[in-house]
């Protein structure tokens, strides 16, 4: 069973290196033998830097431990965990090492440290139930825009854009009124660069849509209605809630046959949102007989366009939006808002737009079991974590859905080699997800009370309502961080310490190089995450002892208390 180099560095945080700086011997220096008085002076080369063991240890413990934060940036654990190691080991391995020397101290305490702070950031960034972050949708900043007044377009503008239809035919129509020429004007300036970097995102997901579109049989033009929304970002999240590439509401989303649960949330799937919209503009259309309505009630909702349209007595959006007394500016503005971002969209250069699109995305799909970690499809993967989030952007956590299987999308050409992957490795190594059994007695609230987690993530990550009552035997997961992400897979869980507990344990009351004789009494704090159980591994003890000597009733322990210990292990 191989075990971590960072798992037991609490053997050298006291005890210091094995080899010490005077185990080597030096052989005596030579001196050079003097010119012949006969020959010709020569002019001699600067003597070469004396060597310096010392700082090429180090130096070569450093590239080890800045390879690790590479691959750590990328989300590779596995790599970056064995790099860290090896920047543990070659001042293990080396006979120039020993923590009699102060530069060798100095590094070596330094490098426990950073090693250690990369361990609890990873937990706290990554437990593999942190939700991911989502970034502003731009429909909310856009129609804030929209609100303010904007002077009469220049005449110009008016003879291009009527030019521009006459060459380039729509398939939804388009009129060159004023309130679609401002805007015109506005994505010529002001928002210029908006336009610009909306479209060149637009270029990984446009032919997608417009497959959809086509074979839907709906306006091509509407594949352009994300540039506003969203700027084609999937993971998009507007104030009101509404996310994704088409900026569905939550409820919108599941009458249109999106998934959204805990662990993922189909909105913000390129594909899967765009089907879906297809599906709604369909209805909305069916509905209204008019593509300016059916924009409308898409930004506004159904309902209000109907009420608007009864109390009015007017069928057209132009007419009915005319007066500020039926429809809220904000819906107002956003038809001639998405039409304007048509006809920019249909002919960039004609408006002095710039700009390479990026390509589609390629990918291939495979199918994951349950609860598998997207770090580990990243390493399997060649990978990086932020790539297999940009191509699943509807997964919301750094695991695939615990309770189902779910068709993953990886970079193309790397399939097979992680469907071999998945096919070898023990449960153990797709997840570090922790259960509990449920006990007579239980509820959803004490058992989130005494595992300090939130009841409604509790609840939400089981697939449970707040209210929903749980039986003695059943099982749930619970929604935080078991163990220490870097600690090293082997053949039964790690305890749930960080693995800086393990490093730094007892560095605060022991003497610096002092090792701690067995029996001697150690006060040992308690840090996020520890257990009885990873207390007693770490000190070669037993929980009920450690109960024992500091008089505890129960197995509850929280950060920062103090615990008395009898190390029977030396550190």
């Amino acid at each position: 069973m191989r075990t971590s180099r960072l798992s037991w560095l609490a053997l050298l945080g006291t005890a210091g290196i094995v080899a010490g700086c005077g185990g080597a011997k030096t052989k005596p220096a030579v001196a050079p033998t003097p010119a012949s008085q006969s020959q010709p002076a020569v002019q001699q080369k600067a003597a070469p830097a004396p060597a310096d063991p010392i700082a090429d240890l180090i130096a070569l413990s450093e590239r080890h431990y800045a390879a690790g934060e590479r691959q750590l940036k990328l989300g590779h654990l596995e790599q970056a965990r064995a790099e860290f190691d090896r920047a543990v080991d070659v001042l293990l391995e080396s006979p120039h090492g020993g923590r009699s020397n102060p530069r060798l101290r100095e590094h070596f305490d330094r490098l426990v440290d950073r090693i250690n702070a990369h361990e609890v950031t990873v937990l706290a960034q990554g437990d593999g139930f942190t939700e991911k972050k989502y970034e502003a949708a731009s429909i909310d900043a856009l129609l804030e825009i929209a609100t303010f007044p904007r002077p009469e377009p220049e005449p110009a503008t008016g003879d291009t854009v009527r030019a521009d239809l006459e060459l380039n035919k729509h398939d939804i129509p388009i009129p060159p009124n004023s309130r679609v020429l401002s805007y015109v004007e506005l994505f010529q300036g002001r928002l210029r660069e908006y336009i610009q970097e909306g479209l060149t995102r637009g270029g990984r997901y446009l032919p997608m849509i417009q497959d959809v579109f086509e074979a839907e049989g709906i306006p091509l033009d509407l594949a352009y209605v994300p540039l506003i929304e969203s700027a084609f970002k999937p993971n998009a999240l507007s104030r009101a809630k509404a996310k994704g590439v088409w900026q569905f509401m939550r409820g919108t989303a599941l009458e249109n046959g999106l998934r959204t649960d805990w662990y993922i949330d189909e909105r913000s799937d390129p594909e899967k949102a765009t089907i879906a919209a297809a599906k709604y503009l369909k209805t909305l259309y069916g509905i209204f007989d008019d593509w300016h309505l059916a924009l409308a009630a898409y930004n506004g909702g159904l309902g209000r366009i109907q009420r608007a349209m009864k109390r009015s007595g007017l069928d057209d959006f132009w007419s009915l939006t005319a007066s500020s007394k039926y429809l809220p500016r904000e819906t107002r503005e956003y038809v001639p808002l998405v039409l304007a971002a048509m006809i920019i969209a249909r002919n960039p250069t004609q408006y002095g737009l710039v700009f390479e699109v990026e390509p589609p995305v390629a990918y291939e799909k495979v199918r994951v079991p349950p609860a598998v970690d997207l770090r580990r499809v990243a390493e399997w993967t060649g990978s990086s974590i932020d790539h297999i989030q940009q191509l699943n952007p509807e997964l919301r956590r750094w695991t695939t859905p615990v309770r189902y299987e779910y068709e993953m999308k990886v970079p193309a050409g790397t399939a097979d080699g992680l469907r071999a992957e998945l096919a070898s490795a023990s449960s153990s190594e797709l997840t570090s997800i922790k259960w509990h059994t449920v006990k007579r007695g239980e509820s959803l609230q004490s058992i989130a009370r005494k595992l300090k987690v939130s009841r409604t993530d509790l609840a939400e990550a089981n697939g449970l309502r707040l209210k929903s009552k749980v039986r003695a035997g059943q099982r749930l997961i619970i929604p935080r961080a078991p163990a220490g992400l870097l600690a090293a897979r082997t053949e039964r869980p790690a305890p749930s310490s960080l693995v800086a507990s393990k490093s730094l344990a007892g560095a605060a009351s022991t003497p610096e190089g002092a090792p701690t004789p067995a029996g001697k009494r150690t006060v040992y704090r308690v840090k996020r995450g520890d257990t009885l159980y990873s207390i007693a591994e770490l000190f070669d003890t037993t929980v009920e002892k450690i109960k024992s000597w500091n008089r505890l009733r129960g197995s509850r322990i929280t950060a920062g208390d103090r615990l008395t210990i009898f190390a029977t292990r030396t550190h």
